[in-house]
């Protein structure tokens, strides 16, 4: 390369070879390139649990041969593959800056006339129109960079979800950058900012107490100077379908929809009143000026100047390389009606019932109704509006007997016509022409009853495992409706051809999400006692199989059962669970990242914040045990 007389730096892909380090600066480049996907890739629908775990450190094991040879380090793709929130691109970014990475390049941006199928990659999703919380939190992934010095060491999970001017919140949903003159939130936060008065940029999403908006788009205030700012504002998107499935340009994940609504800015060199001017090229806004700060807007983009700023400005001013008045979004795509609710699955007798609904449509609606019937009679509550597209209402539990509590939600437009779903059926149940009797169904149980944790057959085309040659199958068994998930080992620690100077890590481990079994049955948790595998060792020998409860902070708590060939029960009780290690699953890329996670956790057992199953085949084993084969061969996994 350099016989072509290039003066550039050359940068060699080192993650795939890391026991050649030195060779490769012998062969000298000036520095290496990374990638990281440490959700692994291809769940094929949204990881449900928090993954800041996953993104707590990227470490470089061979640093020093790069940090000795002066080297540059440079990431060139990463992304947290199904991952929908926004907290995680920040700690990312926080992570890389520790390792001494000067540059990353996310993945996959979705070329906007594609993003409403998400068919580049459907493991991936970013595009500000369609995902911008997300996009939001790759603004804030700059900032981190171009801030926090590399090798800054913040500590370990969950010490470092604050750092310097930055937050990452998972439970909200939330990463936040605040400084003097910068403040963005990819969600809405009651955080204030540090210096309101020296203030010359906000981006955000939803509210703050800078801004109060019901929209689902993202939007960027700009000080053009004291007393004047400028606004984009981009439309509502919309999801309607879980983005990390089997997509294809059939079928829409998110629809885009301009909608009018409420805002209400609050700076204070703007004052309680001041004017609003459209400037976009196309834009029918009439101006108008705010009261109280509050106002009604549509997508595009604004002048806010106080009442006292007379200063003249043109929509054709240059500003930070566009026009002034630049403006670009999709066009309104919303197809007909689109309502996405997934019924839980189960909950206790005495619980009240949560019904959540997404709902697109391109007319008004008037009302969303929840129906369902009580002693023989028709009954409807309505369900609460939150930004003119999520919808949720409460059953109470007197109106929730045990045995399936079946129900329909109602879709009421202006105009009168009604939509009938789960068959989005034109009319209502009660009319005399309705023939549809499909309805949305959660299971009533009392609250003594199992909690059921893992079906092989229903849930064993989720379970997250490593990378492997092992053998996986689902096959029937005896008892009609059931089946087993059989796990075959080779070999329990398997040379890595990408890192060949890894420590060995004998242990084979596979992971469960749970929260859909449980967010109806999370009041009954406390009252278990014991955790019920149902399954059996293969191969006609027993087998040690470490059974863990993975709880939202990363922590687990687990204990050893002993499989035997014969498939039976086996009981243990959760108040012999003890702190065990987590395996980082999904698996990361590349495959010298770590096995385990290193956090600093309080070490205590709260049953009712578990996230998941984790079992793994390897602790607790001889020497020679763990150089055998293993298999294992689980059924069932319940709680009583």
């Amino acid at each position: 390369m350099r016989q072509t007389g290039t003066k550039k730096p050359i940068f060699y892909n080192i993650s795939h070879g890391v026991h050649f380090a030195n060779a490769y600066f012998n062969g000298e480049i000036q520095g290496g390139t990374f990638q990281w996907y440490p959700t692994g890739l291809g769940y094929q629908k949204e990881i449900p649990v928090n993954v800041l775990p996953n993104v707590d450190k990227y470490n470089i094991p061979f640093d020093s041969v790069i940090r000795e040879r002066k080297g540059a380090k440079l990431v060139y793709e990463f992304d947290a593959a199904d991952v929908g929130g926004s907290y995680v691109y920040p700690a990312m970014a926080r992570s890389f800056r520790e390792a001494g990475i000067q540059i990353a390049t996310h993945f996959a941006y979705d070329p906007t006339f594609l993003a409403p199928f998400n068919t580049e990659y459907n493991t991936h999703y970013m595009n500000l129109a369609y995902t911008p919380k997300k996009a939001l939190a790759l603004k804030i992934c700059s900032e981190i960079f171009h801030e926090i010095p590399m090798y800054t060491d913040f500590g370990k999970y969950p010490n470092n979800k604050n750092f310097s001017n930055f937050l990452v919140d998972n439970e909200r949903n939330l990463a936040v950058y605040n400084t003097e003159e910068k403040f963005i939130h990819t969600n809405s936060t009651t955080i204030d900012p540090i210096n309101e008065l020296n203030l010359k940029h906000i981006s955000g999403y939803k509210s703050s107490p800078l801004v109060k908006y019901d929209g689902r788009g993202a939007y960027f205030l700009d000080k053009i100077e004291k007393g004047l700012w400028r606004l984009e504002l981009m439309p509502d998107a919309l999801p309607i379908a879980d983005p990390f499935g089997k997509n294809s340009v059939g079928r829409k994940v998110s629809s885009i929809k301009w909608n009018k609504h409420k805002m209400k800015v609050s700076l204070k060199e703007l004052g309680k009143k001041f004017n609003i001017q459209a400037i976009n090229k196309g834009n029918e806004f009439n101006s108008v000026v705010a009261r109280d700060g509050e106002f009604e807007i549509l997508p595009g983009t604004y002048i806010f100047n106080n009442l006292e700023n007379k200063t003249k400005w043109s929509a054709e001013d240059n500003f930070e390389g566009y026009e002034l008045g630049h403006y670009y979004a999709p066009k309104q795509n919303v197809d007909g009606l689109t309502l996405n609710h997934e019924p839980i699955d189960e909950i206790s007798v005495e619980h009240s019932l949560k019904i959540d609904a997404r709902i697109a449509s391109q007319g008004n609606l008037k009302e969303v109704n929840v129906l369902f019937y009580e002693n023989g009679a028709a009954k409807t509550i309505k369900m609460q509006s939150i930004d003119k597209f999520h919808y949720t209402v409460a059953i109470a539990s007197e109106k929730i007997e045990v045995g399936n509590f079946e129900y329909f939600i109602v879709v009421t437009f202006d105009n009168g016509d009604s939509y009938t779903f789960p068959e989005n059926r034109k009319g209502q149940p009660g009319d005399w022409d309705f023939d549809n009797e499909k309805t949305y169904s959660t299971r009533v149980v009392p609250t003594d009853f199992p909690i059921h944790l893992f079906d092989a057959d229903e849930d064993s085309r989720f379970l997250v495992s490593p990378w492997s040659k092992s053998s996986f199958k689902l096959l029937p068994i005896e008892k009609k409706d059931q089946s087993i998930y059989e796990v075959n080992i080779d070999e329990l620690f398997v040379l890595d051809s990408e890192n060949l100077n890894a420590k060995p890590i004998f242990d084979f481990s596979f992971k469960h999400f749970i929260q859909d079994k449980i967010k109806g049955r999370k009041g009954g948790l406390s009252k278990k006692e014991e955790l019920v595998i149902n399954g059996r060792s293969l191969n006609g020998k027993n087998c040690k199989v470490q059974v863990a409860l993975v709880m939202e902070n990363g922590s687990s708590f687990g204990t050893i059962i002993e499989l035997t060939p014969e498939a039976m029960d086996h009981r243990v009780k959760l108040e012999d669970f003890k702190l065990v290690k987590t395996v980082l699953l999904p698996r990361p890329y590349p495959s010298f990242l770590p096995y385990y996670f290193d956090h600093n956790n309080e070490s205590k057992f709260e049953v009712e914040k578990v996230e998941a199953v984790q079992f793994s085949v390897g602790p607790d084993m001889s020497k020679s045990e763990l150089k055998e084969s293993h298999g294992v061969g689980i059924i069932s996994l319940r709680m009583e």
